[in-house]
């Protein structure tokens, strides 16, 4: 199929939030250990803050930019990066792209980035437990919303993870035995992931599924054995302040897979929900209450910068 963009994922969102889309993001690249990164941006000098937008596994950079890009210009300065595999981003050698190597190429693009303005990460799906992780191990970030912490290792979450339901438990013991000769197998995500879960509506769902960008992409079983066994910075030593946003209807990965890792965490915690939204939030009055969310952070972080400044 042709590749959807900002334009075809707008138009899930509510009437009232269509007008406001910045349909004409800028379009950067980043070189990256051979990797050519893709990033949309908004830039915004003037603005107190800064919002890195990190995807997750069925979607990328524009699929996601609508919602994100809801956020004032005025507040915040907006990006969003393609992660290896996904988007526009092109890599040398697809097959031996890893989970780790998302984490690292975060971390140095958050210390390239740096202006010294408080930065947000604001992580979709499993992209939320990866901005935990840049945060937690860059030191670079004033907090992370994210829309559901999932823990590859649990197998609470890789029961719901999955589309194999209760056999999705097997993909841990699975993923430690995997031979090195199957590692840069390519498969389509949509075979792995419930992506039918993605959304309250069908035709969201169908959309996330089939992107040749996004759910359609075709992942190394590596990569996937990877993330499973990562195991990410514990929550009590966790030092940035986490904000679960948690989508109220989420059929995929409801709230009660999250708040164990979420009630361990250390930082400064708090729990948002994003009522009647599904998994990709675009519903009301949710939406609403994302960007409410997400004001309510930028102004805390901006006005705590202007008063060291």
């Amino acid at each position: 199929m042709s590749e959807p963009g900002v334009e075809d994922y707008a138009a899930f969102l509510p009437n009232r939030w269509r007008g406001e889309v910045d349909r004409h993001p800028e379009h950067d690249r980043w070189e990256w250990r051979g990797h050519d990164v893709h990033v949309l941006r908004r830039r915004s000098p003037a603005a107190p803050a800064r919002v890195l937008l990190v995807h997750g596994a069925g979607g990328h950079s524009s699929a996601l930019w609508p919602v994100a890009s809801l956020l004032p210009g005025t507040s915040a300065d907006l990006a969003a990066v393609d992660l290896p595999l996904y988007g526009a981003t092109t890599s040398p050698d697809p097959a031996t792209v890893r989970y780790p190597d998302w984490v690292d190429l975060l971390c140095d693009f958050l210390a390239e980035e740096d202006d010294g303005r408080p930065l947000i990460l604001l992580g979709a799906s499993i992209g939320g437990m990866l901005a935990y992780e840049v945060a937690a191990r860059s030191g670079r970030v004033a907090a992370v919303v994210a829309t559901c912490l999932l823990d590859p290792r649990d197998r609470r979450v890789q029961r719901v993870m999955t589309r194999f339901g209760p056999a999705g438990i097997l993909a841990g013991p699975m993923s430690r035995v995997l031979p090195r000769r199957l590692a840069g197998l390519r498969i389509p995500m949509s075979w792995v992931a419930a992506l039918h879960k993605m959304s309250s509506s069908a035709d969201l769902s169908r959309l996330c599924a089939v992107d040749p960008r996004g759910g359609g992409v075709r992942v190394p079983l590596g990569f996937l054995a990877s993330y499973l066994r990562y195991q990410h910075t514990p929550p009590e030593g966790m030092q940035t302040p986490v904000i679960l946003a948690q989508p109220a209807a989420d059929a995929w990965t409801p709230l009660d897979v999250s708040i164990p890792w979420f009630d361990k965490i250390a930082a400064p915690t708090q729990l948002a929900i994003l009522r009647e939204c599904g998994h990709f939030p675009v519903e009301e009055p949710g939406l609403t209450d994302l960007m409410e969310t997400m004001a309510t952070v930028m102004a805390r972080f901006s006005n705590r910068q202007q008063h060291v400044t």
